[in-house]
């Protein structure tokens, strides 16, 4: 079965460089000319993924990595060509977002929890579990403006995993999901319940920089650039590929 079909699409964002009405707008309008320019971000992408199938996308930044994730998400639309998905479907990029500054812990578990498809009674069961995961249990009615860096890690992730193992969706996506910035214990905590979801028979896509994390868990493998397939195909081939135009570059 094909989780994820994606033909021929094509997305731009239009960069409107005269509007604004501040003096750097007025001067970016004055260079340009006054119009609008187009950002080609997915230029005729078409891939599949079957049922189980894990998959790394890999390129520079600004290569269109996260962004094919999110036109298949649905976050961004209109798009030209077609995307098709099969099954339940999950978004997840790092570890630092969703959080609401002014609310304590306790409140953001059960607002992320509700915004993820969770109900109030699932979120309660789910609760001394997050908790407990995330190492913060002296915080929970803490405000989470009160927090350093690490511990909105910590309590991202911990909302994040449970949830998406309670929904046990048939795709998951995932962007540069390994980069929690939380101490060496907790990273190694979260590496192992993320190995339990891509491990747990989704069709998974895996955005990383981490080439060790692609080759892990991915057999086969998208190298984009510029928004182009440049080459896709055995993890292992894509990568070194990948390496050996970094290291030219590098020599040029």
């Amino acid at each position: 079965m094909k989780r994820i079909i994606v033909k021929n699409l094509n997305k731009e964002f239009k960069l409107n460089r005269k509007g604004g009405g501040s003096v750097l707008s007025h001067l970016l309008g004055t260079f340009s000319g006054g119009k609008s320019q187009k950002l080609r971000v997915a230029d005729d992408l078409s891939f599949d993924a079957g049922a189980g199938e894990n998959i790394g996308i890999i390129g520079r930044n600004g290569s269109g990595k996260s962004t094919l994730l999110r036109l298949i998400a649905g976050i961004y639309d209109s798009p030209k060509g077609s995307i098709k998905t099969e099954g339940s479907l999950v978004y997840l990029s790092g570890f630092g977002q969703g959080l609401q500054q002014l609310l304590s812990m306790r409140e953001n578990i059960f607002l992320m929890g509700a915004m993820m498809g969770l109900s109030n009674s699932e979120i309660k069961e789910k609760f001394d579990e997050i908790v407990d995961f995330s190492g913060l249990k002296e915080f929970v009615d803490a405000k989470v403006f009160q927090f350093s860096s690490g511990m909105l890690t910590r309590l991202n992730f911990s909302v994040m995993i449970f949830c998406v193992k309670h929904q046990n969706p048939d795709i998951l996506l995932l962007d540069e999901v390994f980069s929690a910035g939380a101490d060496i214990d907790f990273q190694e905590r979260a590496i192992v319940k993320m190995e339990e979801l891509i491990h747990g028979g989704a069709t998974v896509l895996l955005v990383s920089h981490n080439l060790k994390m692609i080759g892990k868990y991915c057999n086969r493998t998208i190298w984009l650039e510029k928004g182009k397939i440049r080459q896709m195909g055995n993890t292992d081939q894509v990568v070194e590929a990948y390496l050996q135009a970094a290291s030219g570059r590098l020599n040029s």
